[in-house]
């Protein structure tokens, strides 16, 4: 079974609802969600926010996160994932943000370099930073699966906190 349809069953059958904010997936991760049978009892939006205005306007990342650290970081991943869950009064939220290539990397910020988070409506929140290697779909996908599995591990730990 797909790390997808392993999540859409999770939430289902805890009554839970997902939001997504993607960066460098591009809306891979909303998409995977959808392709799932029943998605739509766990998944009411997703936003692609590639501009740092979007980020800022629709996702409430402020223009000092991304004026200092920048889109690609672990504190404009938390606030995406915070934003998100917010504006569609989820129970979780997702993001990511990256440099997915082939172009686009610098040496304090490599192509590869990717951060996710997962935010839950209680304040709970996990960031991890990715370095991934590979062509652009291959770390874009890899980012996906990595999101649905941080998911589902986030959710066996939190079996009470949701």
């Amino acid at each position: 079974m797909l790390p997808e349809e392993k999540t859409v069953i999770s939430l289902k059958n805890k009554g839970l609802k997902i939001a997504v904010a993607e960066s460098c997936t591009g809306g891979l991760i909303s998409k995977r969600i959808t392709d799932v049978p029943g998605a739509s009892d766990v998944f009411d939006m997703g936003i692609v926010s590639y501009a740092n205005e979007i980020k800022n306007r629709f996702l409430g990342v402020s223009e000092d996160i991304l004026s200092t650290v920048a889109a690609v970081s672990e504190e404009t991943a938390a606030a995406m994932a915070k934003g998100v869950c917010e504006a569609a009064n989820a129970d979780i939220g997702v993001s990511t943000t990256g440099i997915a290539g082939p172009g686009g990397g610098t040496k304090e910020k490599p192509v590869g370099l990717v951060y996710i988070s997962v935010f839950f409506k209680n304040g709970r929140q996990t960031v991890k930073k990715l370095l991934l290697s590979g062509s652009r779909e291959e770390i874009r996908s890899k980012t996906a699966t990595t999101v649905f599995e941080t998911v589902l591990s986030e959710l066996q730990l939190s079996e009470k906190d949701v």
